[in-house]
């Protein structure tokens, strides 16, 4: 599923009251919240869906794959996400 998918979902659960242009704005402020969240506290938490975390990556050495040259990759910040239980069950279902 993409964005234009997910925005039509919520539009649909939304019912006749949920223009798309709604379903849109609606999506683009969670995920406004989810990242200002992370940058805030590192950890966003949606209780029966899952945890947002940041994480850190240590500087390493990688090879180049086209050339087999040794480069440097330098430390970096990655987002991790672990599903909530809930969230297991209705995928298992």
């Amino acid at each position: 599923m993409n964005k234009a998918e997910l925005v039509d979902e919520i539009k649909k659960l939304g019912g006749s009251e949920c223009s798309r242009s709604c379903a849109e704005r609606a999506l683009n402020n969670v995920l406004q919240a989810i990242i200002n969240g992370l940058k805030a506290t590192k950890s966003v938490q949606l209780i029966g869906f899952g945890t947002f975390t940041v994480s850190k990556r240590a500087a390493r050495s990688g090879v180049n794959p086209k050339t087999k040259a040794k480069i440097h990759i330098p430390a970096s910040q990655t987002i991790k996400f672990k599903a909530g239980s809930k969230l297991k069950e209705k995928i298992a279902k």
